[in-house]
């Protein structure tokens, strides 16, 4: 049977590869990889060069394919990442009929880790649902980029008796969630931490972008006080390079 594996390659360091997924590369007969646009050419260039460090005397074939694009509306959110999905199972489900047979191992390799917002599990159990192709699937974990950025700033993601939330810009500009005293944001296009300045308690935030890669940019401090220096490094680094992944932890001072 069809095998497709589904390897998390860690947040931008080649070196973020862990043995098994090493192992796991090395077992593969085409590796899918998806093109985000020209501006994000960075993406491609980090899967072909672990592909060209890790993969030893064994023959391969890279396919690559245009992601399907997704609106960004907000209003229409939900139904947006919903159809994207569907389009992007079509194109997925079609390179796994055509260009792996019916004994061949196929790869896509995810950023960061499979299992932390990332879409790669839901379309590939949606193609499995439809029943027009078999295959098993096998899933590698990665460093994710909440653990690269904890590591870079030199912290723990938890304190002691604590719990930790993760969530999203979009969720987080509704506010500070009550039960949690640190949060990890992801997804944040609008810089949503800084509706939080003025806070009743003290706020630390320790951010992050591109980490892992030679553009990596840290800053942590107060919020109130490194506000305005992390949106416009952030606004430059975006104009510069034509995309951003960044991710930040909240720490809200304890009473």
């Amino acid at each position: 049977m069809r095998r497709v594996l589904l390897i998390g390659i860690g947040a931008g360091d080649p070196e973020h590869l862990t043995v098994q997924a090493i192992k796991a590369l090395n077992a593969v007969d085409v590796f899918f990889v998806v093109d985000k646009g020209e501006t994000k050419q960075d993406l491609i260039r980090l899967r072909k060069e672990i592909c060209d460090r890790y993969v030893e005397g064994r023959s391969y074939r890279m396919v690559e394919v245009r992601d399907p694009e997704r609106s960004r509306s907000a209003a229409a959110y939900r139904s947006a990442v919903e159809d994207w999905r569907r389009r992007r199972a079509d194109v997925y489900e079609t390179l796994i009929q055509e260009e792996l047979d019916e004994h061949g191992c196929g790869v896509l390799l995810v950023w960061g880790d499979p299992s932390l917002y990332d879409s790669t599990l839901a379309i590939v159990d949606e193609i499995l649902a439809r029943g027009n192709v078999e295959f098993e699937v096998e899933v590698v974990p990665g460093i994710s980029s909440i653990q690269a950025l904890a590591a870079k700033h030199r912290i723990t993601l938890t304190q002691v008796g604590r719990p930790m939330q993760i969530t999203t810009g979009r969720l987080l500009a509704t506010g500070f969630p009550a039960e949690a005293d640190d949060v990890v944001v992801m997804l944040d296009a609008e810089c949503s931490f800084k509706q939080l300045v003025g806070d009743e308690r003290e706020i630390d935030i320790y951010w992050g972008a591109y980490v892992g890669t030679e553009d990596e940019l840290l800053v942590a401090g107060e919020l109130s006080a490194v506000t305005d220096h992390i949106e416009r490094i952030r606004s430059a680094a975006r104009a510069s390079k034509g995309w951003i992944m960044d991710s930040y932890l909240l720490r809200r001072r304890t009473l």
